[in-house]
């Protein structure tokens, strides 16, 4: 956590050492918050958002409406619009992640699996989990979110987030749409460099974002925006084998920038690109 940590204080609007709030760069109606060795206390209060998170350090007493829990680093919280609540550290500090969810995501999200509830409003299935995916799907969404660097990947994460988490009636049965998906694979392949939005995907498959990216799944195993970033690094193996400069394929490959590229190609080949352009170069 060492070093999430000082990326969380540098990039954060800090209040103090401990503490900051940033609204999402990504994605408009979003709010990240994270508290780092915080000592601060809550008292019973409620959020017009709907709010999420996990603890990554310490014991904290969580009240939720009626219901009382006490949680610990790994456990998920999450928190409907207009619930009262109050967590609060059982020991002298703890430190914990949160994102803040205007409601129009979730009835956009409605909309998409056509759900058919009278009402707006769609809670979440529980208000706490101790599961390790609850944990490492947050995890990956916060980062995402916190990175600033692909919109598609935020957006696509916190849709399935979503989906997952709330109480909405999904069918189990959903077939993927074989034709919809390979139109957004060769739209992912005939613009490679471009940064597409998730509506725009949706647009050309003919079927909403939520179905889109299950569908996609189903096909080749992983959501349109990692099928994007491995189509990515495989032509940018082409361009280094050709001696094309990472700043040049960067840019190109419609990475926000060198860094961006440099991390991806690494997790996925084991080396950086340089060391793979010298063994051609």
């Amino acid at each position: 956590m060492d070093q999430k940590t000082a990326q969380y204080r540098s990039q954060g609007k800090r209040l103090d050492s401990t503490l900051f709030f940033e609204k999402s760069r990504l994605l408009p109606g979003i709010e990240l918050r994270c508290a780092q060795s915080s000592t601060a206390c809550y008292g019973t209060h409620s959020h017009d958002e709907y709010s999420f998170g996990v603890i990554d350090q310490g014991v904290a007493t969580y009240y939720n409406q009626k219901s009382k829990y006490c949680i610990g680093a790994g456990d998920t919280v999450m928190i409907n619009p207009a619930d009262a609540h109050s967590c609060n550290a059982q020991e002298e500090d703890w430190s914990y992640r949160m994102l803040f969810v205007d409601p129009q995501w979730v009835k956009r999200l409605q909309h998409d699996l056509a759900c058919d509830q009278a009402s707006d409003y769609i809670p979440f299935r529980m208000s706490y989990s101790s599961k390790q995916q609850s944990f490492s799907d947050f995890d990956l969404l916060f980062n995402c979110l916190l990175s600033g660097e692909s919109p598609l990947q935020a957006e696509s994460l916190l849709l399935e987030y979503l989906g997952s988490s709330l109480a909405v009636k999904q069918s189990n049965s959903i077939k993927s749409d074989s034709v919809s998906v390979r139109r957004v694979q060769e739209l992912i392949q005939d613009q490679l460099g471009e940064n597409l939005t998730l509506d725009e995907f949706s647009k050309q498959a003919g079927i909403s974002r939520f179905h889109l990216i299950r569908s996609f799944k189903q096909v080749h195993g992983q959501a349109p925006h990692a099928f994007q970033l491995d189509a990515r690094i495989k032509k940018a193996k082409l361009l280094l084998q050709q001696g094309h400069s990472l700043v040049e394929i960067s840019g190109v490959l419609g990475f926000a920038d060198q860094s961006h590229f440099q991390r991806h190609f690494k997790r996925r080949i084991a080396i950086t690109p340089k060391q793979y352009q010298a063994f051609f170069i």
